[in-house]
This record gives structure tokens, C-alpha cells and sequence, in this order.
């Protein structure tokens, strides 16, 4: 076995028990003492996953250094890591007393989503990964609306199924993003039995996405839930989850979003895209703690960028 393989058996290793340890005290502590146990979680990730920490106050700089103060910045890092673990930690809670979920998560706007459906052609829900959204998902399953989310495979495969066993739960259909053909097949089929496909469009995507302004700086963004869209005829819904108050959570649903139908291919999807990010960017800068700082949005740079800095350079 390899160095390379040792660490990453034991990082593997390292998260099932943390997840074993969450999904236990979800289990055994009661609602108030479990929030205490998330926070101790969250300090002590920011204390010590330095390179997410580092990632976290890089990013809220970026976005926010014209605006905040460096104290400002850090006050968020600090409340975005509670964030996460709160979330992680509710997860099993919820998972394991589904019937709260009702109790303590409200919904607004559900007269949009129905709206939508009520055109026979599916509907692409877009958010971001803001606030407790696998709890939006399963509120959602609970109204009984049939609804997928597409998503990633994680690394450990143990964890992926553990994962998608609870969301099988929860009566929420898991889309892969791998194999491609599949994930699109997939992703049609669910949008034409007039069902709910869950995107989230606030992760950089590499050259192969559109570059859109967020917070001031282009930032790659994906176009599948635009190019579903355009496809089936499903309108784009966005929808947000934040924090309320300790385990009170409200869900937004905003008002559906048809793709222009005029202007080139390109420009339709832009256009779709833009309005999309500018409503992410303003529930970002409402809840700025709820959304994952701890991700490399701006990583990818458009060409023209990188053709004038390697001019600067010659």
C-alpha cells in the first residue's frame, strides 16, 4: 500500500466515524444539546482544517473586501463552519424523526412550484448549496411531490451508499452526475413524468461552463438545468432553504423562470443563467454564513483572462 492510499484510507476511515458519531448523538441528545454539540463541531473545523479555513476567508474576501472588514470576514467564516455542521448534524436527526420535519420546516411559495407543474412538463428546481437543502428536498417529498436530485458520487463508496440509502428514505431519487449519458437520460425521463429535478448552479464547472458575474467576478457555471430547460419545457424554479432559529428552517420558492426564446442558443442560456446567479448572489449576501464559502468559486478563469495575463507576461 502506498503513502497516497494510506492517507486516503484513513481520511476514509476518519470520516464514517464522524459520521457514525453525528448519527449517534442525533439519536440520543435532545434538540438544544445537539446544537451545542454542532457548534463544538464547526469550531473546531475551523480551527483545524486550516486549507478550508484558508479557502473560506480567501473567498468571503473576494467577494465581500470592498464591503467587510477582515474581522466582518472572519465573523462569517466562523458562523459558515457552525453552519455546515449544524447541517450535517440535523441531517440525522431529521432522517431518523422525519415527522419534525413538518414541525419545523415552512414553506412559502409553493404556489409557484404547483403553478409549474400544473404545464404538464416537469420542473427544474435550481438552487445552490445554501442552507440545510437536503432538507428542502425532503419537505418537499413529504408534500408529496416526486422529486430527484443530481449530484455527485463522493469519494468513499461506503459513504455514497450509506448517504443514498437515507435519501432512498426520504423518497428522494439520487441523478449521478456520472456516467453523463446516463445522469441526462435520467434527468429527461423525470422531467417528463412531470416530476422534479433538483440543480444546483453555484460551483465553479471548469471550461466547460458559461462565465456569469458573481459578486463582481466572472465565474464558470454550469449549463445543464438551462439546457433541460430548453429540451422539455420545463420551467426553472429557484428555491432556498435558511435557517430561522435553531432548528426552524424556511423554505422560498421563487417564481418560475421560462428560458427566452429568442436570440442564438448561447445567448438564451446566458440570459437564463445570469438572472439565476443574480438571484443566488442576493440570498448569499442576505445569509451570507449559509452559503459553503469553503469551495474554489472563481477557480476556473475565462480565456480571454488567461490569454492577457500570459501577454503581461511576455
Amino acid at each position: 500500500m502506498t503513502r497516497k492510499d494510506l492517507f486516503r484510507a484513513l481520511s476514509y476511515g476518519l470520516g464514517r466515524v464522524g459520521i457514525a458519531i453525528c448519527d449517534f448523538g442525533a439519536l440520543v441528545m435532545p434538540l438544544p444539546f445537539l446544537y451545542g454539540f454542532a457548534n463544538s463541531i464547526g469550531y473546531l473545523g475551523y480551527c483545524f482544517a486550516r486549507r478550508h479555513r484558508s479557502i473560506a476567508i480567501e473567498s468571503l474576501t473576494r467577494a465581500f473586501g470592498k464591503e467587510k472588514s477582515s474581522q466582518e470576514v472572519e465573523r462569517i467564516a466562523r458562523k459558515c463552519f457552525n453552519a455546515m455542521a449544524g447541517t450535517a448534524v440535523e441531517f440525522f436527526m431529521f432522517m431518523r424523526y422525519p415527522e419534525r420535519i413538518r414541525k419545523f420546516v415552512e414553506i412559502q411559495g409553493l404556489e409557484h412550484l404547483d403553478r409549474a407543474l400544473a404545464k404538464g412538463k416537469g420542473v427544474v428546481a435550481v438552487s445552490a448549496h445554501f442552507g440545510s437543502f437536503p432538507l428542502l428536498l425532503s419537505r418537499l417529498a413529504l408534500e408529496g411531490y416526486k422529486v430527484h436530485t443530481i449530484l455527485r458520487h463522493m469519494r468513499d463508496a461506503k459513504l455514497d451508499k450509506f448517504f443514498e440509502g437515507k435519501r432512498d428514505r426520504m423518497r428522494v431519487g439520487s441523478i449521478y452526475t456520472q456516467p453523463r449519458p446516463e445522469c441526462v437520460n435520467k434527468s429527461l425521463k423525470a422531467l417528463r413524468d412531470n416530476e422534479v429535478v433538483f440543480a444546483q448552479l453555484d460551483q465553479n464547472f471548469g471550461t466547460g461552463g458559461l462565465f456569469v458575474d458573481f459578486f463582481g467576478t466572472k465565474a464558470a457555471t454550469a449549463t445543464g438545468p438551462i439546457v433541460f430547460s430548453m429540451r422539455t419545457g420545463a420551467p426553472l424554479v429557484p428555491m432556498f432553504i435558511y435557517r430561522v432559529k435553531g432548528a426552524r428552517h424556511k423554505i422560498v420558492i421563487e417564481p418560475g423562470l421560462d428560458v427566452a426564446e429568442n436570440g442564438s442558443r448561447e445567448e438564451r442560456m446566458l440570459d437564463a443563467i445570469t438572472k439565476l446567479t443574480v438571484l443566488i448572489e442576493a440570498y448569499i449576501r442576505k445569509y451570507p454564513h449559509e452559503w459553503g464559502w469553503i469551495h474554489k468559486r472563481w477557480k476556473a478563469r475565462p480565456k480571454e483572462e488567461i490569454k492577457t495575463e500570459v501577454d503581461h507576461e511576455v
